[in-house]
């Protein structure tokens, strides 16, 4: 897979980008605040991306002589420039997984009486979260339809204003494999589990996680949790948390597989702001397009100083190795083939378990957009044909600041 991305062909590039708010206002930010290493790591990355630092190649076209030069990108999982491809190359690995079932879409989200704790403590507190879900939804499975539910979980920290809300998206098939594995037992039409008992089992075993997190010493309790750090102050804030509403939503199954993929395609590899909601860079102050889901998704702008902006979507940063995408149940990892073919056949689906297919970037980005990104961007005949690499400028010793 060419290191080169080229999804700029896939529409009008934004007239602003992350990128050029770190690369304008970074800076001052590094010098004014401590930033943990994770935070610097990701700032550098988003501001190199596509620049002569990380090198490319040029290509030219074989009809008209256009010439292109076309920087690799750093394929860091929180650049929204970087994205695309991955998450096509994602969609099209899960293509072979699908069940000829229908899917349902459950969000648990946690209360925002716990965004303090969990940003001092993102990886105990999203481990905690996956492992409470998991085990609420694989407990209903066993109880409710007497099988081995399967099931992707897909973490997100965000809300339109880049504002911390946890919340776990997760992607369930219809049904359930009985535990011998001879039989699919299908959920009701349009009916999975009451969302009032999965928030009540989700709310507690949640709970129970954070307490056990809290007696091992797992948490730490800098700035407004420092008063949570005595068992006394912890016990009075579990109580709190009790008395807070503990959100979970389903959404009624898709039509079918295609329509599994179109949806869970907007939440796999989102980040915190795409591009193309921001809409200007005025000196100091950015202003971005954003939902508000308590108004009907009326579409809205907010104006944030550049401090502030970038300090929002460092609050989503996430901790290095942290998987924020993971398979449950039937569909684990260590198990899932096996329980795909199985489920299939169960289903009246004689075709065996396909492998990942191997498209390269080119075959991706045309069944993605419709785009052959090979043909001259120029001309519309030609086929675009690399020439030569174009050396990083890392690699010569240069450092990116003297390089911007």
């Amino acid at each position: 897979m060419a290191s080169s991305e080229k999804e700029e062909v896939i529409s009008k590039r934004p007239k602003w980008e992350v990128a050029d708010i770190f690369r304008l206002h970074g800076k001052e930010y590094r010098n004014s605040h401590a930033l943990p290493l994770s935070h610097l790591k990701v700032m550098h990355y988003i501001e190199m991306c596509r620049t002569s630092y990380l090198g490319g190649h040029v290509e030219r076209c074989d009809s008209c002589g256009h010439k292109h030069y076309a920087y690799n990108s750093c394929r860091n999982r929180h650049c929204p420039k970087c994205q695309s491809l991955t998450k096509a190359q994602w969609l099209e690995a899960r293509k072979s997984e699908l069940l000829p079932v229908g899917y349902f879409h459950t969000v648990f989200t946690l209360p925002h009486e716990l965004n303090p704790l969990a940003l001092c403590n993102k990886k105990t507190v999203y481990g905690i979260l996956f492992k409470a879900v998991s085990e609420t939804l694989l407990q209903f499975g066993r109880n409710n339809l007497n099988g081995t539910l399967g099931f992707h979980g897909i973490l997100h920290t965000w809300d339109q204003r880049l504002m911390d809300h946890f919340h776990l998206h997760c992607v369930v098939p219809a049904g359930v494999l009985s535990f011998d594995k001879r039989r699919w037992i299908p959920a009701k039409k349009n009916f999975l589990f009451h969302v009032e008992a999965l928030s009540i089992v989700f709310r507690e075993k949640f709970i129970d996680l954070l307490k056990t997190a809290f007696l091992k010493g797992d948490l730490i309790f800098p700035g407004r949790s420092a008063a949570l750090k005595t068992q006394r102050g912890f016990s009075r804030f579990i109580d709190s948390l009790r008395e807070h509403q503990w959100v979970v939503y389903c959404k009624k199954p898709f039509a079918g597989p295609v329509q599994v993929l179109q949806y869970i395609s907007r939440y796999t590899h989102r980040v915190a702001i795409s591009n193309n909601r921001i809409l200007s860079v005025d000196n100091d102050k950015i202003t971005f397009a954003y939902r508000d889901r308590k108004h009907g998704d009326e579409v809205k702008t907010m104006s944030l100083k550049a401090e502030k902006f970038i300090r929002r979507f460092l609050l989503h940063v996430l901790p290095d190795g942290f998987m924020r995408i993971r398979h449950f149940g039937a569909l684990a990892n260590r198990c899932k083939k096996q329980n795909i073919q199985r489920i299939r056949e169960l289903n009246g689906v004689s075709e065996t378990l396909t492998d990942k297919s191997k498209k390269n970037t080119q075959e991706l980005m045309l069944e993605l957009t419709g785009i052959d990104i090979a043909i001259c961007p120029c001309c519309k005949n030609g086929t675009m044909k690399v020439i030569a690499e174009i050396t990083p400028l890392w690699k010569m010793g240069i450092n990116y600041m003297d390089s911007s």
